[in-house]
C-alpha cells in the first residue's frame, strides 16, 4: 500500500543550504518589487500576527535585509500610553501608514485588540465583540482608499512553542526574547486559540482575508511567506540606466592619509 504523503508538520525540515538558496532568489525578487513599488507609487500593509514564539521577527527580518528601509518600514509598537489609551483605538496605527512607494510591515497591529488584550484582560469584552464589528469596515475603508492589505497569522504548534520557550529560558544570547506577556501566554493556550478562531471568523473578509503561514520549520515559513506576498503584488521588472563608477578626480588632491594619522582609532583587537 502506497503512504500516504505526508502532513505539513512531518515535513523534514529545510536544510540551510538549500534555504540560503532560495532565499537568495525570493531577496533578490523582493528588490525588484520594490523598484515597481517606488516606481507606481504604490502602498502596502502586511500584517504580522500570531501566537507567541510563532516565528515573526525572523520572517520580517527575512522580508526586509536586504532591501530599503525606506520603503519596507517595519512599525512595531510599545504598549500604549495613557494618552494613546483616550484616543480612537486605531488611531496610533493610521500615523505609521505608507505613503506612495512604500510597504509599511506591523510587527503585531491593531489585532491585539483581538489576542493579547482580550486574553490578558487589558480590554473589556464589550470592547473586543466591539472591535470584531467595525475592523472589517475599518479595512473596507483601508483597501478602498487604495492601500493593499495583506494579513498573515504564523501559527506554530504546542510542541514547537514549548520548545522554542524552554530555548529561550536557557540562553542568554534569547533571553531578550522573554516578554511578560510571553509566559503567560503559554498557560493559556486555548483561550488564544479560541481568540484567534473568534478574530478570524469575524475578520477574514474579500476585501481583507488572512492567510495562515505554518509556521514550525522557521527556514520554510520563511520562504513560504516571501512567496506569499511577491504573488499578492503584481509587479514587473524595471530596467535600470547602466551604472558605471566616475573616476576619481585628482582636483584639491593631499594626504589625506596624514590628517587621519592625528585621529583617535578603536584599538585593533583582533
Amino acid at each position: 500500500m502506497a503512504k500516504s504523503p505526508a502532513k505539513p508538520s512531518e515535513s523534514k525540515p529545510l536544510k540551510r543550504k538549500a534555504y540560503e538558496k532560495e532565499l537568495r532568489s525570493l531577496q533578490t525578487e523582493l528588490c525588484i518589487l520594490q523598484e515597481w513599488v517606488k516606481h507606481k507609487g504604490l502602498r502596502v500593509i502586511v500584517i504580522f500576527e500570531g501566537r507567541d514564539a510563532a516565528g515573526k521577527g525572523g520572517t520580517i527580518k527575512a522580508i526586509t535585509e536586504r532591501v530599503s528601509p525606506r520603503v519596507f518600514r517595519t512599525v512595531a509598537l510599545p504598549a500604549p500610553s495613557d494618552r494613546e489609551k483616550s484616543q480612537m483605538y486605531i488611531q496610533r496605527y493610521v500615523q505609521h501608514f505608507p505613503a506612495a512607494g512604500e510597504v509599511v510591515i506591523f510587527d503585531r497591529s491593531w489585532y491585539n485588540r483581538a489576542g493579547v488584550e482580550y486574553v490578558m484582560g487589558f480590554c473589556t469584552k464589550q470592547q473586543h465583540t466591539r472591535f470584531l464589528e467595525l475592523c472589517p469596515m475599518v479595512e473596507k475603508f483601508i483597501v478602498e482608499g487604495g492601500i493593499q492589505l495583506i494579513k498573515v497569522w504564523l501559527e506554530v504548534s504546542d510542541h514547537e512553542q514549548r520548545r522554542r520557550f524552554e530555548a529561550r529560558i536557557d540562553d542568554p544570547l534569547r533571553q531578550w526574547k522573554l516578554s511578560p506577556m510571553d509566559l503567560p501566554s503559554r498557560g493559556r493556550w486555548f483561550e488564544y486559540s479560541r481568540a484567534r478562531d473568534l478574530m478570524l471568523d469575524a475578520t477574514d473578509t474579500p476585501h481583507a482575508p488572512w492567510h495562515v503561514l505554518r509556521s514550525d520549520d522557521k527556514r520554510r515559513a520563511r520562504l513560504n511567506c516571501i512567496r506569499h506576498i511577491l504573488d499578492s503584488i503584481p509587479y514587473k521588472r524595471i530596467e535600470r540606466e547602466p551604472v558605471k563608477l566616475p573616476k576619481r578626480s585628482m582636483k584639491g588632491a593631499y594626504d589625506d592619509r596624514a590628517s587621519l594619522a592625528k585621529r583617535k582609532f578603536v584599538k585593533d583587537v583582533y
